[in-house]
């Protein structure tokens, strides 16, 4: 074939460097790489195969953009999703590159023009799906033309093991058979180890430089919530940030055309978008979504794969989703510009039945197992009383390396943890006297004291536990029920019926040896409120000029017929609006801003900065950060942890707040070392025999990490974290007195 005589190795001694950081300034807009972007982008120079996994808002597009610009041929980019297609080209050819997409939605003249670029030579990328590269039409016309490389997005659809599995992705093993020599590249934001090789295997990757990026988003902010009335919590939710665009997730085709009549009917600009509209219908909804013409897209998880919209600020999931990955892909389209977003789980246990029935018609045992598995895994992360950020990275295989993540709803403070062992003691109790034989619905009704048949049948209602916690509700039953399991003292047994039963863990609960603790979510308005400026941590800048400039963004948008994140991102108007250039080369300069954009639309934006700066004479320039993505910084001052700084403030001791409030001792001396962290002024002299805390600090100041964990077992449990965090706060008090 012609591809494979033409395709000859550029290493870089032959036009060494290319001259990259030139070539990623002056296209791009970027004075430097962000982490990792570089080693896969030599790799792919140097002919190798590539297999990336890199998390959404990573810049995985350069990775490939940029070695199709460098090195001679087309570079074939395989995508799965032909809606998305032709806003992939847009953004292409905003900055310059030669780009074509060939698929279905074009006419036979228009396939024609683009299959006649291609053997001309004249592309620089060009966009298809898996389908199309099954046809041998097509694969006889790549045979005539220089391919330079195949870049393969969303690769974890080739594994039957990933969350997204999908037959036509199976062909891509024939890439290797067809064009022996020429490289590929495999990137997915999403795949636990096991699913790689499973990529690496079926795709018959040689050698691949291989990339796994760190999955951790520091820009996104995880809070669950339990659902109560999800209509009512997504409504507040929204109304809370107005005129920001989010994504929320929905179950079934019916909760989403519910929820979106329930936003527009309060006046939010909401659409809905599920397998079940017309295709004409979704495309509109997903171009209105994408040009800013609509705030909220309500959809199943049809919606969204691939997607380049940078600016969304917000996912919600009112239901659970099947597994971890899904839901990691799904929140991971939220702040791909880097700068904060919120990603909120409605968890109610009740959803994961519905699942099970979906999983129950998967036919293959070991398939059906592993999909019960990864949904197990999905509720105990709702249900769980630990950091969020570090159960996510866990399961992805990496540990998260600090104890707090700050930005997450139980690291900020937006969990408070309360004592539920009487409660834990009555659900423990009901399962060992029924037998360990029963699931969550029995059992909860046995201690709730309900009147059922099968009570009656089985005799229930004589057991020493039935009705004992008839003075709870049962949704908070239920909840501490679930925080049993998710912490290990209750296990599920049997597919189809599980039933419940204690572990060995469990002893030590029911006989009164440890306590039981769990998070207790706090939902008011003052939390969602205190979460919902996704510009808290964001860059500063004028925001009256970047307003302004949005609304330029979506009339050339508007005026071009593309998405106004074609034209800038809002990373790049904020710094716009925050350096304010005044000429050509100051521009250039702003992150983002290329000599292609710099040429189509950078003379309309220093108009519009120029004309702000004559009618605001005595606004300066701002200093504006590097492009990079930095964690955002957050006040742990939450609602919860400033009631109890008021308290402090009365002169109340730390026991006397934690009876107040119904807490524990332990909650409280958290909530002080997050005020002594955020500059408050603390005096844990009078909290505290200061003389305790000493020991407790020399080892903290010995330590290379600021951890509590090898303190904790330094003492081996005679001491509390509560009491290290104290000890870690009055020494960060008197470095600051010092100071």
């Amino acid at each position: 074939m012609e591809t494979e005589q033409a395709w000859t190795h550029l290493g870089a001694g032959e036009g060494v460097e290319r001259d990259l950081a030139g070539t990623l300034q002056s296209v791009f807009g970027f004075s430097g790489f962000r982490p990792h972007q570089e080693e896969v982008v030599r790799a792919l120079l140097d002919g190798r195969d590539v297999f990336a996994v890199m998390p959404t808002g990573a810049g995985k597009s350069l990775c490939y953009q940029l070695p199709a610009l460098l090195l001679p041929g087309v570079c074939l980019v395989i995508s799965p999703l032909i809606s998305l297609m032709k806003d992939q080209v847009d953004a292409a050819k905003a900055i310059g590159l030669k780009a074509a997409f060939l698929n279905s939605s074009q006419g036979a003249a228009e396939q024609r023009e683009v299959a006649a670029a291609l053997r001309a030579g004249e592309l620089d990328l060009l966009y298809v799906s898996p389908e199309r590269f099954a046809m041998d039409s097509f694969t006889a016309l790549l045979g005539s033309v220089r391919l330079g490389f195949v870049a393969i997005d969303e690769a974890h659809c080739i594994s039957e093991w990933g969350h997204d599995f999908r037959p036509d992705y199976l062909q891509l093993a024939q890439i290797v058979k067809l064009f022996p020599s020429c490289p590929i590249a495999a990137f997915t934001a999403t795949a636990t180890r096991r699913v790689a090789r499973d990529i690496i295997g079926k795709l018959g990757l040689r050698s691949p430089y291989e990339l796994r990026a760190s999955f951790n988003r520091p820009n996104l902010f995880y809070q669950v919530l339990p659902k109560t009335d999800p209509d009512r919590q997504l409504l507040a939710f929204v109304r809370s940030r107005p005129g920001q665009q989010g994504i929320i997730y929905r179950m079934t085709r019916r909760s989403v055309e519910e929820t979106a009549a329930v936003l527009c009917a309060n006046g939010i600009r909401a659409l809905p978008y599920h397998a079940g509209l017309e295709d004409k219908v979704r495309s509109a909804h997903q171009e209105a979504f994408n040009r800013d013409e609509t705030d909220v897209v309500v959809a199943t998880i049809a919606f969204g794969m691939g997607i380049d919209k940078s600016n969304v600020r917000y996912v919600v999931h009112g239901d659970l989703p099947k597994n971890i990955e899904s839901y990691y892909q799904e929140t991971g389209r939220a702040g791909r510009d880097g700068d904060p977003a919120h990603c909120l789980l409605l968890f109610g246990y009740g959803d994961a039945p519905r699942i099970t029935y979906f999983i129950e018609q998967i036919t293959d045992h070991t398939a059906r197992r592993h999909a019960q598995n990864c949904l197990q895994d999905m509720v105990r992360f709702g249900s769980a009383h630990v950091c969020r950020r570090k159960q996510l990275l866990a399961y992805f295989n990496e540990q998260y390396p600090e104890e707090n993540c700050g930005t997450c709803d139980v690291c900020a403070g937006d969990a408070e943890e309360v004592d539920a062992t009487v409660e834990a003691q009555m659900l423990l109790s009901a399962m060992v006297r029924t037998g360990n034989r029963f699931g969550a619905n029995h059992i909860l009704d046995v201690v709730a004291g309900a009147n059922t048949q099968k009570i009656r049948q089985f005799g229930h209602d004589q057991l020493k536990t039935y009705g004992v916690g008839s003075g709870k509700s049962k949704r908070y039953l239920q909840r501490v029920l679930q925080n049993l399991e998710s912490q290990g003292f209750v296990q599920r047994s049997g597919d189809r019926y599980p039933v419940l039963g204690v572990t060995r863990r469990s002893g030590a609960v029911l006989g009164g040896e440890k306590r039981f603790r769990m998070i207790k979510p706090v939902e008011t308005a003052a939390v969602w409120e205190s979460r919902s400026g996704a510009d808290e941590a964001a860059a500063p800048c004028h925001m009256p000029l970047f307003e302004a400039l949005r609304v330029l963004r979506k009339q050339i948008a508007a005026q071009q017929g593309v998405p106004p994140f074609v034209v800038f991102s809002d990373r790049t108007l904020r710094e716009m609006s925050a350096s304010m250039p005044s000429n050509a080369t100051e521009m250039q300069c702003v992150g983002g801003v290329g000599a292609h954009k710099m040429a189509q639309y950078g003379d309309a934006f220093l108009d519009a900065i120029r004309g702000f700066r004559q009618e605001h004479p005595a606004l300066e320039p701002l200093v504006v950060e590097d492009y990079v993505v930095l964690p955002p910084k957050r006040s742990s001052r939450s609602g919860t942890v400033l009631e109890t700084r008021a308290l402090l403030e009365q002169g109340l001791g730390v026991e006397a707040i934690a009876t107040q409030r119904g807490l524990t001792a332990e909650t409280i001396m958290g909530h002080i070392e997050k005020l002594a962290a955020d500059g408050c002024a603390v005096d844990i002299d009078s909290l505290v025999d200061t003389k305790k805390l000493e020991p407790i600090a020399a080892i903290l100041r010995e330590q290379e990490r600021d951890d509590l964990k090898p303190v904790f077992e330094h003492f081996g449990g005679g001491v509390s974290y509560g009491q290290i965090r104290l000890a870690r706060a009055w020494l960060r008090l008197r470095a600051a007195g010092a100071a």
